[in-house]
């Protein structure tokens, strides 16, 4: 008898999901298993609402500083800063102007320290880091889409919509022929599936909803 080929490979054993309802789905990450950290989300680089507030303090420093080298060389003040001047002297705390001057303040405010505190680009879900120098997103409409193709692929949906959020799929789809908890099922199998395989750093639960289409007339 001859002897084994020491250079052949085994092949992986390939396991079949297991069916599962949507209301016990709990997705599992594909990449980086033993890696507990979180990669969070991407921060927006804020272009526009940073290029508007460097033009607006730009465009008021500059006029500011015109005026001032303007009155040390023995010009007169610009009407606009001597009537600025005089109106905040004079007029009272109370009064309708101020309190309307102070609350735009305030809301331009707090609207720029959101924006600093927060990240953004909330259409770019984190996907798992398969090393610290690499890191990606999806797009939830490029991630609906493929979840889409996948739904269709199933036996008896005849139509189908797919919303991604940052932490739910709902899917709600319509099957013209099949018993509807067989067809809710395997969709469960085929999302869940599909979601894992997009290999997000926290991958969102998913919702199914599986209807009859609607009777003309």
């Amino acid at each position: 008898m001859s002897e084994p080929d020491s250079t052949t490979r085994r092949l992986p054993v390939v396991e079949r999901e297991q069916s599962a309802s949507a209301a016990d789905f709990n997705p599992v990450p594909t990449l980086g298993d033993d890696d507990d950290g979180k990669t969070g989300r991407f921060w927006s680089k804020r272009r526009v609402p940073a290029g508007l507030l460097a033009l607006v303090v730009l465009g008021a420093a500059g006029l500011l500083l015109y005026d001032i080298a303007a009155v040390r060389a023995d010009h007169p003040a610009m009407r606009w800063r001597r009537e600025l001047a005089d109106d905040l002297a004079t007029r009272p705390l109370d009064d309708t102007w101020v309190f309307t001057g102070a609350g735009i303040a305030v809301a331009l405010g707090l609207w720029l320290l959101v924006l600093a505190v927060t990240p953004g680009l909330r259409a770019i879900l984190p996907m798992r880091r398969p090393s610290e120098d690499v890191r990606a997103g999806l797009d939830r409409s490029a991630a609906a889409l493929v979840l889409r193709d996948r739904a269709m692929e199933v036996s008896g949906v005849q139509s189908v919509r797919v919303q991604v959020g940052r932490s739910k799929v709902s899917v709600n789809a319509v099957s013209h022929f099949r018993q509807l908890d067989d067809v809710r099922s395997d969709l469960d199998t085929a999302l869940g599936v599909g979601i894992r395989q997009l290999g997000l750093d926290d991958p969102p639960r998913l919702s199914v909803h599986v209807g009859r289409p609607d009777k003309k007339g």
